[in-house]
């Protein structure tokens, strides 16, 4: 159980990752305190994406703090390196991110991928 909830907190943090970036095209600058001010408490889209955000992150410690609970933290934090993946992907796979493609971050996270793989998968008993 406490794998599931390593993978849920991954997939949450990712989802925030790429919802705070939408929101922050959206929202207006921070050098234009009254526009942001007005724009958050507005509810426009940007912030409702921003609030969202920042609620799947706090889902996203809830859920680590349960696996941290069943999984040793050696094999634990190693998979929260799959976010960096999964944002990737999924940066260049939204057509609203407007993010390349490029063989060079293709490679690195790859390197990222065999990485984790080393780490969390069992060894062998002799």
């Amino acid at each position: 159980m406490g794998y599931f909830w390593a993978l849920v907190s991954v997939l949450l943090v990712s989802c925030a990752q790429l919802i705070m970036k939408w929101a922050m095209v959206e929202l207006p600058l921070v050098n234009q305190p009254h526009e942001l001010v007005t724009a958050v408490l507005s509810l426009t889209p940007g912030a409702v994406a921003l609030l969202t955000g920042l609620c799947a992150y706090a889902c996203s410690m809830g859920c680590w703090f349960l696996a941290l609970r069943k999984i040793a933290l050696s094999k634990a934090y190693p998979l929260l390196s799959l976010s960096y993946v999964i944002v990737w992907a999924a940066a260049i796979w939204l057509p609203w991110l407007h993010e390349g493609f490029s063989v060079g971050k293709l490679a690195g996270v790859g390197v990222i991928f065999i990485g984790l793989l080393l780490v969390c998968i069992p060894d062998r008993k002799r």
